[in-house]
This record gives C-alpha cells, sequence and structure tokens, in this order.
C-alpha cells in the first residue's frame, strides 16, 4: 500500500496522517509512506514537534523504503487533552505498541530531539529491536533544554492562562530559535499550528512541563548505552543552540557502534536548514555505509 501524503509546495495542507492507534493516552495519527514490500524505516519527532518535520525527508525515503510517521499522543494530529499522561515513560510504551501493531520486525529507526529518548528508551527499556538507530540533535544525556525551556517548565500554569496573541508571539519566537538561519514564514507557521488553539496552547505548556520532569529518565538510560550493539549514526547541526553539538560528540563516545556527523548550516532543526545534507548522510547510514 502507498499512501501520498499531498506534495511538498504547500507545507500548510499537504501533511495528513490518515491512520489511527488507540493508545492508553490518546489516539495516535499516523502514516505509511511507499511500498510495504520495502525496508521498514520509522521516523520520530521530538518536543515540540511533531511528523511535519520529517515531512520531505520521508517522502524522499519513501521511493525505496517503507516509511511510517506518527505524531506522538499530545503532539501535532494526535489527542491533546487536560492532564494527559506525556511523560517519556507513556511515549515509549505507546511507541513500543505501535511497532508490535506494525509488525515490522526490525526496522530502521530515526529520532530527532526528544524522539530520541522515546527511541534509546523503547530499545533499552522495553526490548524494542532495530536494525539501526539514527539520532539528529537527539535528547539522550542529561541536563538538556534551554533557559526559556526550563522557565516555561517551572511556571506552565502562567504561561497557560497568556492571552492568546501573546501565546502565538512568544511561540513563533521560541520554535524559530530552533532554526539556524530562521524558518520561511510558511514552514513555521505549519509547525506552530497545532498549539495555537485553546487545546494547543494548554498541550505546549504540558509538554514543556512534563519534559522538565523528565530529566531522570534519561539518567536511568544513559548507563546502558554502552550495551548498543546495532550501527549508530548520530548527526546534529552544528549551529544547535538548543542541544549544543558536544553533546552529540559525548553521546557518539558512549555507544560503541556509533559514528558522529556535523550537519553544517544547521541548527536544532537540520531537517529544515539543510534538508539535503542530512538526507545524504541519512542515504549513507542506510546503505550500510558509515555517514562519517
Amino acid at each position: 500500500m502507498t499512501v501520498r501524503l499531498g506534495d511538498a509546495g504547500d507545507p500548510a495542507q499537504s501533511w495528513q496522517l490518515p491512520q489511527t492507534y488507540a493508545s492508553r493516552i490518546g489516539s495516535v495519527r499516523w502514516a505509511q509512506l511507499g511500498d510495504s514490500s520495502a525496508a521498514s524505516l520509522v521516523f520520530l519527532h521530538g518536543t515540540p514537534f511533531s511528523s511535519f518535520i520529517w515531512r520531505d525527508i520521508a517522502r524522499a525515503l519513501a521511493r525505496d523504503h517503507c516509511v511510517y510517521v506518527w505524531d506522538m499522543p499530545g503532539y501535532g494530529a494526535s489527542d491533546k487533552y487536560k492532564d494527559q499522561d506525556l511523560s517519556l515513560d507513556a511515549l515509549v510504551e505507546v511507541f513500543t505498541e505501535l511497532l508490535g501493531r506494525w509488525d515490522l520486525g526490525e526496522p530502521t529507526v530515526i529520532a530527532h530531539d526528544t524522539g530520541g529518548a522515546v527511541a534509546l528508551g523503547a530499545h533499552l527499556r522495553r526490548g524494542a529491536r532495530y536494525s539501526r538507530l539514527g539520532l539528529v540533535d537527539a535528547v539522550s544525556l542529561a541536563p538538556w533544554g534551554s533557559p526559556f525551556f526550563q522557565l516555561v517548565g517551572e511556571h506552565a500554569a502562567l504561561f497557560d492562562n497568556l492571552p492568546a496573541r501573546l501565546h502565538q508571539a512568544l511561540l513563533r519566537e521560541y520554535v524559530n530559535t530552533a532554526s539556524s538561519p530562521g524558518l520561511h514564514p510558511a514552514t513555521l507557521e505549519s509547525l506552530i499550528a497545532p498549539w495555537t488553539d485553546n487545546a494547543g496552547q494548554t498541550a505546549f505548556y504540558h509538554q514543556l512541563q512534563q519534559r522538565t520532569a523528565d530529566a531522570g529518565f534519561v539518567e536511568t538510560i544513559q548507563d546502558d548505552y554502552q550495551t548498543i550493539d546495532i550501527p549508530v549514526a548520530i548527526c546534529w547541526g552544528e549551529d544547535d543552540t538548543w542541544i549544543p553539538p558536544a553533546r552529540g560528540r559525548e553521546l557518539a563516545d558512549l555507544i560503541p557502534a556509533a559514528s558522529f556527523r556535523i550537519i553544517p548550516r544547521a541548527g536544532h532543526l537540520a531537517q529544515e536548514d539543510n534538508p539535503a545534507e542530512l538526507t545524504a548522510a541519512l542515504l549513507t547510514f542506510l546503505s550500510n555505509q558509515s555517514p562519517d
């Protein structure tokens, strides 16, 4: 089965996830792209993003792979509700269930930001098997997060009460800092769209609050990185101000079969800043060559 998620010319309208999975923390929206008989490739997004960040790379790699994309509960097109459990533990549980639902065997997994912590947690704590793992500007070592991230996480209820216009202005400024050159206006509007209505505003601050409480999760798994015995490619934007490249190099030193590659002219959102360079690195990795 082949699913085409629109075209890349209209980012605000073309990315739709037609499938649903009912998890204990809300309905999850997902999609499959490409030939179902091809090798499986699963993408994970991070905070405060959605599968939308992978749209162009997922479409490109779906030419030779069966690609799965999904929005985590509380993100993107998936369910959002008050007091939703968005802990990394809960997201790991949902991801592990989805892998079982898709019955992919040992797929390749590519994860960004907190999606990295989810992928690592599922592998190390839930026994999820991958053939290889790609980590892009990944949350993987404590501590992480910008001063703004910490501030909002500690005062989420206060920020949730901001008037809509102030919230949206703050949201635009914050998300735009994930890009080194700055995001195209249409792309920026698409990235913030899930967080602009009342439910989205609450969900945005709730997820940041939850992430500040998740440092202990990473601390419990990072001692096991040395046990990872599958090929791991770590790619990092050279201008990432959210999680500096030094953390990526540190992560690569902890995983025996890991390689490390800097993505030039890119910030935390290498998918947006330099998609060609990141896609080339991933293609090299997928073809069983080192991306160095």
